[in-house]
């Protein structure tokens, strides 16, 4: 069994907790590495990296309103905390590096 199912079957076996603090966490997250994007300013390369924090994170949260399958949600979670993960850590290592 792969981490990824792993991971996929508690989640799903939890479900409602699961999507609870997935919002928690992508909200969070989001806000997190929105503050890290406009540390570095506001040019057109900033409001487009912006622009893939909010949509990463509308996205994971669109897709938990809308009521779509589980195994799309807990997709939707991943994109959503890596791509602001990847963004959050460049934006900092260029502002304080």
């Amino acid at each position: 069994m792969s981490t990824y199912s792993r991971i996929y079957s508690r989640f799903e076996h939890g479900f409602f907790g699961s999507i609870t603090l997935g919002i928690l966490a992508s909200s969070c997250l989001g806000g997190i590495a929105a503050m890290a994007v406009l540390q570095n300013g506001t040019s057109l390369g900033q409001m487009f990296q912006l622009f893939l924090v909010v949509g990463s994170a509308m996205t994971f949260n669109g897709s938990v309103l809308s009521q779509q399958k589980p195994k799309t949600i807990f997709n939707m979670l991943i994109v959503s905390i890596v791509v602001n993960t990847i963004l959050t850590t460049i934006n900092f290592i260029q502002y304080y590096g």
